[in-house]
């Protein structure tokens, strides 16, 4: 990679399905040190945590990673990264992974990838993952969010919805996912030019965003091309719920 890209890291305390959730205990440490750790090994030429809570600030400096205390009002990571990073000072043209800090199993060959993909697109000021979907019911399941490409590995659409519907597989048999189209599941990572995370933030949410409950139409609503690289392995478990929180301890001892 021929240019350098920061992470920044939105830990928020307040979680309504698990309150503290950046502090939790996973494998003897807290969450927020593995996510911290996945962006150091990822090559990145700096980690910053941005979090709305002292106690996250605090643990913070026990591992020895920049931390800043944000406004506690933000609606979304976003724009908890968005504060963050004028605080930091960064040029127009620094290339920012926005990491969640609910991530302690995302491959740091992954972080490095996003942000290899927005590097290279020189059209867009936004770049995402996806891989592939092999399996019906992730097709039809709403909590799974799907993305289609065009032939430039731009986003024409994220649904919740199983897209692209093939019109004739599909009225003879769902079981089955036809091999002539491409299925493809959207990984919640994304690389930010900050000149664009600047014009973002000032978008007014969009209808599709509203309907579908999904940020990332927000973008492509007000015209701008978001790039979607096709990650190069899957990426473990986030947490929302406790059960999530096995489930992360469980991979993390067998990675």
């Amino acid at each position: 990679m021929d240019k350098g890209f920061k992470v920044l890291i939105p830990a928020r305390y307040g979680s309504t399905r698990l309150p503290g959730k950046p502090l939790l205990e996973i494998a003897g440490k807290p969450m927020i040190q593995h996510v911290v750790e996945r962006a150091r090994a990822s090559d990145a030429d700096e980690v910053v945590v941005a979090t709305d809570d002292r106690r996250i600030l605090a643990a913070c400096s026990e591992i020895g990673v920049t931390a800043l205390l944000t406004d506690s009002a933000h609606r979304s990571g976003t724009d908890r990264v968005a504060e963050a990073m004028e605080r930091c000072g960064w040029e127009d043209d620094t290339v920012i992974v926005n990491l969640q800090g609910d991530e302690p199993c995302m491959p740091s060959s992954l972080i490095r990838q996003v942000a290899t993909e927005l590097v290279v697109a020189k059209d867009a000021g936004i770049a995402t993952l996806a891989h592939a979907i092999t399996e019906s019911a992730a097709l039809f399941d709403p909590h799974v969010v799907k993305v289609v490409l065009n032939a430039a590995g731009q986003a024409l659409y994220f649904s919740r919805a199983p897209i692209p519907w093939h019109r004739d597989e599909f009225l003879r048999d769902r079981a089955q996912l036809p091999d002539s189209v491409r299925f493809l599941r959207h990984i919640g990572l994304y690389a930010y030019r900050v000149s664009f995370l600047r014009r973002y933030v000032a978008f007014e949410p969009s209808p599709l965003e509203i309907a579908e409950s999904l940020e990332q139409l927000r973008v492509l609503w007000h015209g701008e091309p978001i790039r979607v690289g096709v990650a190069e392995e899957e990426p473990g478990p986030g947490v929302d719920t406790a059960a999530d929180l096995a489930r992360a301890a469980a991979y993390l001892a067998g990675s």
